[in-house]
């Protein structure tokens, strides 16, 4: 499997930069992962797509604002870092640019000394570990000096931290948002909710390598980042509960699919269990769990394309990318938004 099938062109100024003011008016792509046929609506319509004993599956991870600009001790030379895992005794593995400048015994200085950093050890893929040093509380801390890690195709700067948080944010832990979550409002989770739709909450903290494209001609060569995850026994409930019952299991992004299909069992059962996922999912793959799913427009060539192709069919996903495109809809992280599922078995209520 050549990662090349899974490449389109995607004209720049498609590249959402901002936030929509509301977050559920943002366009919807409905697409049938059978047949391929597409529908064109808008977010707040996805309860037309949802029908009571339904099982709606978010991943409540928090973004962490974890892009950190410091200065060298002794030469006062620029250096930024983003936290990427927590250690433990105040050491982080992070990202430094320029790496040049962080060898090991590098001191960095954060907000005139509020918080100072030293690296201890240069790790994979060139990673530092890095153990800070301060008073007082860390998150607090951090919370004063660090900014929010957006991807790199995103170069306005975000006016309020909060947009790249989604409304049920609580855990903290990521150095990326679930941004297939970002389209909901509170408001709207509880339209849901009323309907007979149960929510159930499973954390994943997102790491850098959701951007970091796939290097590798053939994808099965391609070695996938890991990321913790948990689930607690009420929402495993909730799942088993609702497979049982007949009732779909519709994953809220990439983020909550990985979390379920790495949890769960071959009979398509889950139980509450923690621990890291490197799971990687692409065409030819089985989903245990999954029924539809509710995510963004992926990067061209990235493993979230793969996903989608699992799901869907690399040929549909691509044929709706290419219609998503002469329609102007936005991509990425800010963009518009995706569902998939069964159409025809599953059919939409009457608005």
């Amino acid at each position: 499997m050549d990662v090349k099938d899974f490449y389109y062109d995607l004209p720049q100024e498609l590249i959402a930069q901002d936030p929509l003011e509301d977050r559920s008016s943002s366009r919807l792509l409905v697409l049938d992962k059978k047949t391929g046929e597409m529908q064109h609506k808008v977010f707040k319509d996805i309860v037309n797509y949802l029908h009571p004993g339904d099982c709606l599956v978010i991943n409540d991870t928090k973004v962490i604002p974890a892009r950190l600009i410091g200065s060298k001790e002794g030469t006062d030379a620029h250096i930024e870092i983003l936290l990427l895992k927590r250690r433990e005794n105040d050491i982080w593995e992070t990202l430094v640019k320029p790496g040049k400048k962080a060898k090991p015994g590098t001191v960095i200085n954060f907000g005139d000394g509020l918080l100072k950093g030293t690296v201890i050890d240069v790790v994979e893929e060139g990673n530092r570990l890095i153990q800070f040093s301060y008073e007082g509380i860390f998150e607090e801390i951090l919370d004063q000096l660090g900014q929010m890690p957006l991807p790199p195709y995103i170069t306005h700067r975000l006016k309020d931290k909060n947009r790249y948080q989604t409304v049920y944010a609580e855990h903290e832990g990521s150095a990326a948002a679930p941004t297939a979550g970002l389209h909901f409002t509170k408001e709207l989770l509880a339209q849901i909710q009323e309907m007979g739709v149960k929510i159930a909450h499973v954390t994943l903290h997102v790491g850098l390598g959701t951007f970091r494209p796939v290097k590798v001609s053939n994808v099965l060569d391609h070695h996938m980042h890991s990321e913790f995850y948990r689930i607690e026994e009420d929402a495993a409930n909730m799942i088993n509960e609702t497979k049982k019952n007949g009732g779909r299991i519709i994953c809220v992004g990439t983020t909550s699919c990985r979390t379920l299909e790495s949890a769960a069992a071959e009979d398509g059962t889950i139980r509450a269990c923690s621990g890291w996922t490197d799971i990687f999912i692409y065409p030819g793959y089985q989903f245990k769990i999954l029924d539809c799913l509710i995510t963004n427009f992926h990067l061209p060539e990235s493993t979230l394309v793969m996903l989608v192709s699992a799901l869907a069919g690399r040929e549909h996903v691509l044929t709706a990318y290419e219609e998503a495109i002469r329609q102007r809809y936005r991509f990425f992280s800010f963009g518009d938004a995706m569902f998939i599922a069964d159409l025809n078995k599953e059919g939409v209520r009457a608005e």
